[in-house]
């Protein structure tokens, strides 16, 4: 039991899992805004559109069950756009990391002979300066 709870404080402590709960509380209070904004602005302007229907209104009765598609309709409508937002958020970040990385390198076009220490084309396979054969020095 002992190391259990060992395991687990070292697994709290971890930056990541912060950083994840960080995340997770602003998603929250980030997915409540988005709702807001397709609860009371979005969908009545969407109602208007297609001739005054209020979507939280839709509902169909079975039985003595009442099926509130309208409001399904509505949670819908908030996931995607949730959705496309955080993907235009992550493609701008991504924009922004990218041009913080270091460029890669090009491969080496030359190598110095190892014996007269001249500047040769790395494809060579003998030195033009001192006409030693290379081999595979690189």
């Amino acid at each position: 039991m002992k190391g259990f709870m060992q395991e687990f404080k070292e697994f709290i402590a971890k930056g990541n899992v912060m950083d994840m709960a960080v995340g997770v509380i602003i998603g929250g209070a980030f997915g409540k805004i988005v709702s807001s904004l397709v609860e009371n602005i979005l969908m009545p302007l969407i109602g208007i559109i297609l001739g005054g229907v209020n979507f939280s209104d839709l509902s169909v009765t079975v039985g003595t069950a009442e099926v509130k598609y309208g409001v399904f309709l509505q949670s819908v409508f908030d996931f995607l756009i949730i959705a496309f937002v955080i993907f235009v958020m992550i493609k701008q970040i991504s924009k922004v990391t990218d041009k913080f990385k270091k460029e890669e390198e090009p491969a080496p076009t030359e190598k110095v002979c190892p014996f007269c220490k001249s500047t040769i084309a790395i494809d060579a396979t003998r030195c033009p300066h001192c006409t030693s054969e290379l081999g595979s020095v690189k």
